[in-house]
């Protein structure tokens, strides 16, 4: 048995990786000596979950919020649907793919570093973003696609991937718990965004009223959080980064990860837009990405506690396959219950899908296959605690494209007629692919 310290109290027992099976122990080894405390537990370990669900509440909270603004730039300054949307993908791109910088500099050892210079990165062009006016694009597309996108992206990977160095067995239980910051966000901003916008106070000031929340959440969530530092010191090993781009089940989920990306988050930017159009009452419809963040609170923590259990096909499939029903079912959704109903279910849905982060415990491919499906957030298949931050940046950055072109090519589709048929053909036949994809692998 290891002691709390990490040493081995026997000569007899020797220290297992990453890769051991459940109700094995499971230490990281560096250089064949045990260097990793227990896991599952402990303030620290429930600090860093406080921590990165603040985290994640200011910044992919935030961006699920991005509904409201593309309704307002739409209507309100007769801006293209496609164009407004560009603002929003590129955001949520540059979330992801700034994962491969910052992954790489947690594995580097500068964690508190990255989460700061994010932190501090992101609440400026925030407050840019109040500056800036509607009716400059170039204002907001600068502000509030690159500047929050990069900041929110040196925040992102590190509040996920971090959590793997305090969680185990429990590990599903722990990322959702931290992925379900997401949904929090998204049912806080969209409320306070859409009232302080269609009262006296404005954009500018509702706008900056959210940087000064957002910044409030950052500080506690820099105070809480930090990575586990090797007991010993010594070099960190470079990852083996021919071994992790040639692991055919990792590189089948990162593709995967791709097309999920490419049609997910239709509803988050155009549902509030397609209610007000289809003449649901704007007070109900302010609410609508409300109800989608919501619905997505249950779908981030219920089916990755019940992963660590049955298993994550069982939990996953379910999910990935109701996604594209109800991306279909649509064409049959006008009147405000049945938009309440779709929001609902789609966040419950879309939630589960990005909650099994990191709960792969076996590497053969069948395990692979299935985790795919759980794409944009999805296990990562380390042999070390250092690869960790590699393999959740590349995935990140290779799913990031699909969330850059898939909003801007619905925004196309509907065109000025708003052409919505042709939008959920796309995001549901997307969803559709993975399914086909890794059935036939």
């Amino acid at each position: 048995m290891a002691s709390l310290h990490g040493t081995p109290e026997s000569n007899s027992e020797k220290p297992r990786s990453l890769d051991a099976a459940p109700g094995q122990t499971e230490v990281y080894i560096i250089g064949g000596e045990d260097n990793s405390p227990r896991f599952d537990g402990g303030l620290r370990a429930w600090a860093n979950i406080v921590g990165g669900c603040l985290a994640l509440t200011t910044t992919f909270g935030y961006a699920n919020s991005f509904g409201v603004f593309q309704d307002i730039y739409t209507r309100s300054h007769a801006a293209s649907t496609s164009a407004v949307s560009w603002i929003g993908s590129t955001q949520l791109f540059l979330l992801l793919s700034m994962s491969l910088p910052a992954g790489k500099l947690l594995d580097k050892g500068y964690f508190r570093q990255t989460f700061l210079a994010g932190s501090l990165i992101y609440v400026f062009s925030l407050f840019m973003v109040s500056l800036a006016h509607p009716d400059k694009y170039y204002q907001i597309y600068l502000s509030q696609g690159i500047g929050m996108g990069v900041g929110a992206g040196l925040l992102y990977t590190p509040s996920v991937a971090v959590q793997a160095h305090y969680w185990r067995r429990k590990r599903a239980m722990a990322m959702g718990i931290v992925a379900s910051g997401t949904s929090i966000g998204g049912v806080i901003f969209p409320i306070m965004l859409n009232r302080l916008f269609s009262n006296s106070v404005g954009f500018a000031w509702g706008v900056r009223a959210s940087a000064f929340l957002v910044l409030g959440l950052l500080i506690p969530a820099n105070l809480l959080m930090s990575d586990r530092p090797l007991l010993k010191k010594e070099p960190r090993p470079k990852p083996n980064m021919k071994a992790i781009l040639t692991d055919v089940p990792y590189i089948i989920a990162v593709i995967a990860g791709f097309f999920i990306q490419w049609g997910l988050y239709f509803p988050f930017f155009y549902l509030q837009l397609y209610s007000i159009l289809h003449g649901v009452d704007p007070n109900t419809a302010f609410y609508t990405i409300t109800m989608l963040n919501a619905g997505s609170i249950p779908g981030r923590i219920l089916p990755a506690i019940l992963a660590d259990y049955i298993g994550p096909y069982n939990a996953a499939v379910p999910c990935i396959v109701g996604l594209a029903v109800l991306s279909f079912a649509l064409f049959g959704i006008h009147t405000a219950a049945g938009i309440i109903v779709f929001a609902l279910l789609y966040g419950f849905t879309s939630g589960a899908c990005g909650c099994f982060v990191s709960v792969c415990l076996r590497r053969d491919l069948t395990s692979c296959i299935v985790l795919s499906l759980c794409a944009p957030a999805i296990a990562v298949y380390a042999k070390t605690q250092d690869e960790l931050g590699i393999r959740f940046g590349i995935m990140f950055f290779v799913s990031s494209f699909g969330t850059l072109v898939g909003n801007p090519a619905i925004g196309a589709l509907l065109g000025n007629t708003f052409s919505w048929w042709k939008a959920f053909i796309f995001s549901g036949v997307s969803k559709f692919i993975v399914v086909i994809r890794n059935k036939n692998v």
